[in-house]
């Protein structure tokens, strides 16, 4: 599997792929809690587009202050996953172009990690921020009380289901395109 995780990484647009997704994934990850702020910002008259671009850039320190050890480990590892998730799919669909529907699952398990890592993304301040939000406006944010990591297990769930899916996919792309008999 590693021998082909260094085929496909050999190739500089699945890099650049796996690059642009996983500071994607990361970027809002990091910058959903800012998002009144950053609105703010850019529609601001008296900033100039240095300063607005400036602060922007800044929000990126909140991944020390803002989150947690933990939190911070599994919203890198997620977006890490996700990057070379998203590479791995545009390999497999582009060189295997199989006929039938086995990538769904393994597509399946890819959006189910990352929508479960961003329940658990969160700061130590305010804890896990999407997760919060919505269990507050559906009257149970107590369910959190409830979870021994606070909702961070969304967080774990997701590095584990992407791990899972890229695990597949490299398995998948291992196997011969033609069914066995």
């Amino acid at each position: 599997m590693i021998q082909q995780l260094l085929i496909v990484f050999a190739r500089p647009i699945h890099t650049l792929i796996a690059s642009v997704v996983g500071v994607t994934v990361f970027t809002v990850a990091v910058w959903l809690p800012n998002l009144i702020l950053i609105g703010t910002v850019l529609t601001s008259n008296t900033a100039t587009v240095i300063e607005k671009v400036q602060i922007l850039i800044s929000l990126y320190g909140g991944i020390a202050t803002n989150f947690t050890i933990v939190s911070a480990l599994y919203t890198i590892l997620i977006a890490i996953l996700f990057g070379a998730y998203s590479s791995l799919l545009v390999y497999y669909i582009r060189t295997v172009q199989t006929k039938s529907n086995d990538a769904v699952p393994v597509s399946a398990f890819g959006v189910g990690g990352v929508v479960s890592g961003f329940f658990g993304v969160g700061c130590a301040a305010c804890g896990t921020f999407i997760l919060t939000s919505l269990l507050t406006f559906s009257g149970a944010s107590t369910f959190l009380i409830l979870l021994p990591f606070g909702g961070q297990e969304f967080g774990f769930l997701g590095v584990g289901l992407l791990a899972y899916a890229v695990y597949s996919l490299l398995k998948k792309m291992n196997q011969p395109p033609v069914c066995s008999i």
